[in-house]
């Protein structure tokens, strides 16, 4: 397994954190499509291959792209078709830097089969699944705001090897209290790139809450109303 970090946790310019991953070692680096720190999304193709090289230049593999956007993933059919858009210019982007993983929440998936959430979200993501298989790469789904077994069941349904799983341990542990290691036996033929942090659980919570009160800002809030539900 080889280990790297998230250029944009080091908190300083991309090329510096960059410059900071190479020295420590590491194998290599995620970045983000679309954030303050670095805006994948607004560079021209020559700018993408210079990033290439000097990564390439200090052995450097680009690991994943953080493809996560503002709001509630793909649980709104209104904003799919601008959520789809901008989500399928991450993967060129992805792709442009020779890399073939982009890992995404997608909103909290219903239990219900049958609700119309589900279904909007399994269309959305087998139309971007499709996309991203046609151009060599997965989306990775975070792990966290469902059981494993309702996201396998998700990615069973959905029916393309152009999705995958990003699998977060904390996530699972700090938003639904439950045991990871299950998790990744359960999803194991899907996990394509993880990610590793503290994180620990202290009450039950509503994921949809969860996640929207993050999608919205609103999270200091909601734990000031329920007691402090986890901590990362």
């Amino acid at each position: 397994m080889r280990i790297g970090v998230i250029a944009e946790l080091l908190r300083k310019p991309l090329y510096e954190s960059l410059e900071e991953a190479a020295g420590m070692g590491v194998c290599g680096v995620q970045l983000h499509a679309a954030s303050a720190a670095c805006d994948l999304l607004s560079m021209s193709r020559s700018s993408l291959g210079k990033l290439k090289r000097f990564c390439l230049d200090r052995g450097l593999a680009i690991s994943a792209v953080c493809g996560d956007l503002p709001g509630h993933g793909f649980r709104n059919a209104a904003d799919n078709p601008a959520r789809l858009e901008a989500s399928k210019r991450v993967v060129d982007v992805t792709r442009n830097l020779g890399c073939g993983i982009i890992t995404t929440h997608i909103g909290v998936i219903p239990s219900d089969r049958e609700a119309e959430i589900y279904r909007v979200m399994l269309d959305a993501l087998r139309d971007l699944g499709s996309y991203a298989l046609a151009n060599e790469a997965v989306i990775a789904i975070e792990t966290g705001p469902e059981p494993a077994t309702l996201l396998k069941m998700f990615l069973d349904d959905a029916g393309t090897d152009g999705l995958a799983v990003n699998m977060d341990p904390a996530n699972i542990v700090m938003v639904l209290g439950e045991c990871p290691v299950e998790a990744v036996e359960i999803l194991s033929g899907h996990i394509v790139h993880t990610h590793a942090k503290d994180g620990v659980h202290y009450r039950k919570c509503d994921p949809v809450r969860v996640y929207d009160a993050l999608a919205e800002g609103g999270f200091e809030k909601l734990q000031g109303e329920t007691g402090e539900l986890f901590a990362e």
